[in-house]
């Protein structure tokens, strides 16, 4: 139960998003329910083999290569799906931190809910 309100939660926080800056549109819930789907997919999946391969850059960034990274899932995953859409990677780049920010909200606010 818990994944299924992460995720409506974040495919509505996806659109919050969508509403309040211009450069991430999505045109419908649906797209972002599943974009919101493919963004957790590639953060699973792709992520942690960037940040093992980018690791040097990362030390030396002082961690801030990390948000290039939550970046390119972001962008990543609108070029792979219709009806969500990134304005280059500067939009991603801002997109990818509101998301994120709405994501560690969100999942404070399920973890005092349903707590393990």
């Amino acid at each position: 139960m818990k994944i299924l309100c992460k995720w409506l939660l974040n495919a509505a926080a996806l659109l919050a998003i969508a509403h309040l800056y211009h450069g991430v549109q999505v045109s419908s819930f649906g797209a972002a329910m599943l974009a919101a789907l493919v963004v957790g997919l590639f953060n699973a999946l792709l992520r942690p083999i960037l940040v093992v391969l980018t690791f040097p850059v990362t030390v030396l960034s002082l961690g801030l290569f990390l948000f290039v990274i939550n970046a390119l899932m972001f962008w990543g995953a609108a070029t792979v799906l219709e009806g969500f859409e990134v304005d280059g990677f500067g939009a991603a780049l801002l997109g990818s931190l509101l998301y994120t920010a709405t994501g560690m909200v969100i999942n404070l606010a399920l973890d005092r809910l349903f707590p393990n």
